[in-house]
C-alpha cells in the first residue's frame, strides 16, 4: 500500500516544515527520475515509482540523522499503513541488501540497528527498491548528476565509499539501461514532467 501522489505531496510538505533542508529538492529529483525511468520500462508503475521516490527520505522529517532517517521513515510509514513506502525507506540506503554497506553514522540504538538488520535479511528487493536506489544515486538537490559525481561527493563528505557499493550502483544503472532499452541518463535529463 502506498499513498496517492497528492497525499504523498502533502506528507512531504508537512515533513519539510518539521525539518527544512535540501533533502526536499533531492527527494523531488529522485521522484521525477523514478517516474521517467518507470515510464520507459515494462512492468513498473510510473505513479507508484514517483510516490516511492518522493517519500524515500521521509524519515528526515524527524531531524538531521544518518541511519536514524532510515529507521524513522520505515517506522513512520508502517504506522501510516503505507507498507510499500516503508519498505523503500528501509531499503533505499542498502543496495547490497545488508546493513554493513551503510555509509554514515549509526545514530540509533543497538536494538533499532538489529531491527533494521533483521528486516533487511527478510526483505527481497524488487524493481521498485532497485529503481529508488538508482535514483537516489543520481539525484542531487540541484538536479540529476552523474552517478560517479554523486558517489565522489558522498566519499568526500563521509570519508569513504565502499567499492562493492559503488559497483552495485553501476550494476543498477546497467540493469535499468537494459530494461529501458537506452541509457537512463537520456531519459532523466529530459525536462520535468
Amino acid at each position: 500500500m502506498y499513498p496517492t501522489r497528492h497525499k504523498a505531496e502533502e506528507i512531504l510538505v508537512e515533513a519539510v516544515q518539521c525539518n527544512p533542508g535540501p533533502w526536499e529538492a533531492h527527494s523531488r529529483v529522485a521522484a521525477r527520475c523514478a517516474k521517467q525511468i518507470a515510464e520507459a520500462c515494462q512492468g513498473i508503475n510510473a505513479e507508484k515509482a514517483y510516490v516511492l521516490g518522493l517519500l524515500h527520505d521521509i524519515g528526515r522529517k524527524f531531524g538531521v540523522k544518518h541511519l536514524g532517517h532510515v529507521y524513522d521513515g520505515w517506522k513512520y510509514m508502517l504506522a501510516c499503513g503505507y507498507d510499500e513506502v516503508a519498505k523503500i525507506c528501509l531499503t533505499h540506503s542498502f543496495n547490497e541488501g545488508k546493513l554493513e554497506g551503510y555509509i554514515g553514522r549509526f545514530d540509533i540504538t543497538e536494538e533499532q540497528t538489529e531491527e533494521i538488520r533483521h528486516a533487511l535479511q527478510d526483505t527481497e528487493l524488487d524493481d521498485y527498491d532497485k529503481l529508488i536506489q538508482l535514483c537516489d544515486s543520481i539525484a542531487a538537490a540541484e538536479g540529476v548528476v552523474d552517478m560517479e559525481v554523486r558517489m565522489e561527493d558522498i566519499r568526500r563528505r563521509y570519508g569513504s565509499y565502499p567499492q562493492s557499493k559503488w559497483d552495485k550502483n553501476v550494476e543498477l544503472k546497467e540493469y535499468f539501461d537494459r530494461k529501458a532499452g537506452r541509457d537512463i541518463y537520456e531519459i532523466v535529463r529530459k525536462t520535468e514532467s
